[in-house]
């Protein structure tokens, strides 16, 4: 064999050798996206099927409960905007939607459809965003009792009051479990750019202020 053959050969071996190591270091080295979702859900296919955006009154709760989490996050779900929530002390005013998908919950603090609305009697459930898309949630970790939250619903304001939060696991689906009194809860992923946790706030109705006494009437009737 000529040394040219031989030149040839072991140019053409190297570079199927470094071919090889560049196919498997693709193949192992692709990096992982993580995503900000507050609901809990397992991978799935997804689809870039869209909706287009509604805005209307909230729905009458339905007697079967709270829908399950779907296993697709941006499962096929109208976009619905509902309403607006204030919270004074981080300085929050925002619109709702009506939604468990992340494509409600992108737009907004999404109610949990099934779960109470604010002012029924149950468990009125709002998740959002804490650093993605207008970001609500990012200092909700702020709150403590006493502190106000309003919504206004189809029309109608209600008036809650911070009774207490917790951290959980994203297993704990027990946060949306309805309530034999009007409560709410709001809850986002924790720590902020993490979906490891979730923080979780408890509200309660705020108790309505009590009547104004009635003023005290003078008798004008003249003395005989």
């Amino acid at each position: 064999m000529t040394d040219r053959r031989r030149f040839l050969l072991l140019l053409l071996s190297g570079l199927l050798f470094f071919s090889g190591l560049f196919t498997v270091a693709m193949r192992t080295t692709t990096p992982a996206i993580a995503v900000e979702s507050p609901v809990v859900s397992v991978p799935a296919t997804s689809t870039t099927e869209s909706a287009p955006t509604t805005s209307e009154a909230a729905p009458p709760t339905t007697e079967a409960g709270p829908v399950a989490a779907p296993s697709d996050p941006y499962v096929p779900e109208p976009i619905r905007e509902i309403g607006t929530i204030e919270i004074p002390k981080i300085g929050l005013v925002h619109k709702v939607m009506e939604g468990v998908s992340l494509r409600n919950i992108d737009q907004g603090p999404s109610h949990w459809p099934g779960t109470a609305y604010p002012g029924q009697v149950g468990n009125a459930v709002f998740a959002g965003h804490r650093v993605t898309h207008t970001h609500p949630f990012r200092r909700i970790d702020e709150l403590v009792v006493g502190d106000d939250v309003y919504f206004t619903i189809a029309g109608i304001r209600t008036h809650f009051v911070v009774t207490g939060h917790e951290v959980v696991s994203p297993t704990r689906v027990d946060i949306v479990n309805q309530t034999s009194t009007p409560t709410a809860t709001l809850f986002a992923c924790h720590p902020p750019g993490s979906a490891k946790q979730r923080y979780v706030v408890h509200l309660a109705l705020a108790p309505e202020p009590a009547p104004a006494p009635a003023p005290a009437t003078t008798d004008t009737t003249p003395s005989a």
